[in-house]
């Protein structure tokens, strides 16, 4: 256990040249690190591991080579990746098969397996080394510090790679001093709303209380979201300790992470670092000799998204339903037990120990004048490159979505990007050119949301879109405001008339009176931008609501109940694969001898006939 900040740092100089030993070989070993995130474990990460350490083995290379499992690399399409130290070679794709050539060929021959590495589809040049993939370029690792490069079952890593030099740092500075560092830094708060986060730590400052708390909201619920998830997996030390300089802030002695049942692996691993740094003194009382005592607990949320909204969740914390109440009192007054509590999300608290760590200037660099920093996003839908990046505010959608995303999927025509989940908006061409901060998202009639950034090509109808995001919404809403309540479910009964074929222009004139009224009138932000894909989607695409209602077509070919497969009888080869494939038995026609027809009064619509015929003679009207 650490009794004083001198025996911390000496171990931390200590933990931070083991590391710089691994990764510049200078201890004589290689070292192999396997992403650890959550799409390259899907994708076959611990067999990869598995078939490693048999092999590595086998060759009697066990003592120099050391396999490392690590958090997520953030590229999640080209994964499961392999990034080999010293030489820092990076493999993509890499699947049990190819365990063999990676270590004949690399490990003990020391050549590079060159048709494993990243190929730039610009260019066709063969990459070796991550920070040279132009995906990562544009990027800077700020909330994801530490994610991919440290074991973060290791906490000596952690600390290694930055971990609790902030939190040193806040102990040298007054409660007040470390609040005017946040104020003047501009951090704003990443979960959704962007309330300035050293604004929200004075209110609390400022209550004079026996009992104060920190709360990180780690329920992440979004469509598409992992941001949270990711930092908490790979990282968990850096959030436990912005938590602790939070509480340091404000006079708070205990914490707690409220975090969604179904992410196990960042319930886990947060509650093995708190076990592991009260067992070194870094949490727990009197930490490190300071006089400075805190705790931190875990609560588990039953994913319920209503519960990401503060009030809701402390309700939640509490014991009680997860719905949220009226404010004032802001939680900063009266939260948790009545007492002043701050709640921040998991990429703020992740955010402030570099802020103390590296100082102002070093954030500050990045941003906008209001929005400073950076930002993690999700980037997914119809983009090449689908992953975890964390870019700096003012980067604008188009380098977003082209130069880190590396275009549409297929090179298709981009349509729209949803960013801000649920709760926000989507931004069509023109838009590209505009920076990515808060206010300017609001703006443009979005959000930034926690992050979820979705890419939306020709091929998607922005009204199954709408009704996508309404029907979670609809399910989510906790009904304690009757205009979420039953505007929610209103909305989501239009939309399905319009994209069965039975809507109206007079269920078009009340979806947009509805959305109106649950905007104004909602208690919580969930009801509050509710409407927001509606409108966004009505904005920009009103002409494709139209083509629903009076024309009873989808022009992007989505709505099963607009649309119906054709049989071109001069393409037909009569070669009855189609026939065969379909799963109702819906096309027929004699083998050889007749041209296959498809019975409309039995079609599912699920494009299997498209898919499998090879004379493009099916298609969808």
């Amino acid at each position: 256990m650490y009794k004083n900040t001198d025996e911390l740092r000496l171990d931390i100089a200590k933990y931070t040249a083991a590391l710089d030993e691994k990764f510049n070989g200078k201890d004589g070993k290689r070292y192999v690190m396997l992403c650890g995130g959550t799409g390259c474990l899907a994708a076959g990460t611990l067999n990869l591991k598995e078939s490693l350490e048999k092999l590595i083995e086998k060759h009697g290379i066990s003592d120099k080579v050391v396999i490392r499992r690590v958090g997520c690399f953030g590229m999640c399409s080209q994964g499961p990746f392999i990034r080999i130290y010293p030489e820092d070679r990076l493999y993509r794709m890499v699947k049990v098969e190819d365990i063999e050539e990676v270590v004949e060929k690399d490990l003990l021959g020391g050549e590079t397996v060159e048709r494993l590495l990243y190929e730039d589809p610009k260019t066709g040049n063969k990459i070796s080394k991550l920070e040279d993939i132009p995906y990562y370029q544009k990027q800077k690792r700020i909330a994801l510090h530490g994610c991919g490069v440290i074991d973060p079952n290791k906490i000596e890593e952690a600390l290694g790679c930055g971990g609790y030099q902030g939190l040193l740092k806040a102990l040298t500075m007054t409660p007040q001093e470390v609040v005017d560092m946040i104020l003047a830094s501009g951090l704003r708060g990443r979960g959704g709303g962007g309330f300035p986060t050293g604004k929200k730590w004075q209110f609390a400052l400022n209550q004079n209380s026996d009992e104060k708390y920190v709360v990180c909201n780690g329920d992440e619920g979004d469509p598409g979201a992992f941001m949270d998830r990711s930092v908490l997996e790979d990282n968990p030390l850096a959030v436990i300790e912005g938590m602790a300089i939070a509480g340091y802030a404000i006079g708070a002695s205990e914490g707690y992470f409220y975090i969604r049942a179904e992410y196990p692996t960042a319930v886990a691993r947060i509650r093995a670092t708190i076990a592991k740094a009260e067992e070194l003194g870094l949490l727990g009382d009197n930490i490190l000799g300071s006089g400075f005592s805190f705790h931190a607990h875990v609560r588990l949320g039953a994913g319920a998204f209503v519960c990401g909204e503060e009030t809701a969740l402390l309700n939640s914390i509490m014991g009680q339903r997860g719905m949220p109440r009226p404010r004032p009192p802001f939680p900063a007054i009266s939260g948790l037990w009545q007492k002043p509590t701050i709640v921040n999300n998991v990429e703020t608290l992740a955010t402030v120990p570099y802020i103390l760590r590296e100082g102002l200037d070093a954030f500050t660099c990045y941003g906008t004048e209001k929005s400073k920093g950076t930002k993690v996003f999700c980037l997914g839908g119809k983009v090449k490159n689908v992953g975890l990046v964390e870019i700096p505010m003012g980067m604008t959608l188009r380098e977003l979505i082209y130069d880190i995303g590396g275009g549409i999927q297929n090179d298709k025509k981009f349509k729209a990007i949803q960013t801000g989940g649920p709760s926000g908006g989507c931004l069509t061409e023109e838009y590209l050119d505009e920076p990515i901060d808060f206010d300017n998202m609001v703006r443009l009639g979005s959000m930034m949301g926690s992050g979820g950034a979705i890419v939306m090509d020709e091929d998607n109808c922005m009204v199954d879109v709408a009704k996508f995001y309404m029907g979670f919404i609809c399910d989510e809403s906790c009904g304690k405001c009757s205009p979420c309540r039953i505007g929610t479910k209103r909305m989501m009964e239009i939309l399905e008339r319009i994209t069965s074929g039975k809507g109206t222009m007079k269920d078009f004139d009340e979806l947009e009176e509805i959305a109106e009224a649950c905007q104004n009138n909602s208690l919580c932000a969930l009801g509050q931008t509710s409407a927001n894909p509606i409108k966004s989607t009505i904005a920009h695409f009103k002409d494709e609501y139209i083509a629903h209602i009076v024309d009873k077509k989808c022009p992007a070919g989505v709505c099963k109940d607009l649309i119906h497969y054709e049989i071109n009888p001069e393409a037909c080869k009569k070669c009855s694969a189609c026939s065969r494939k379909c799963p109702v038995e819906a096309i027929h026609g004699d083998p050889g001898k007749t041209v296959f027809e498809i019975d409309q009064t039995k079609c599912v619509k699920c494009g299997m006939c498209i898919a499998t015929c090879k004379f493009d003679a099916i298609s969808k009207k």
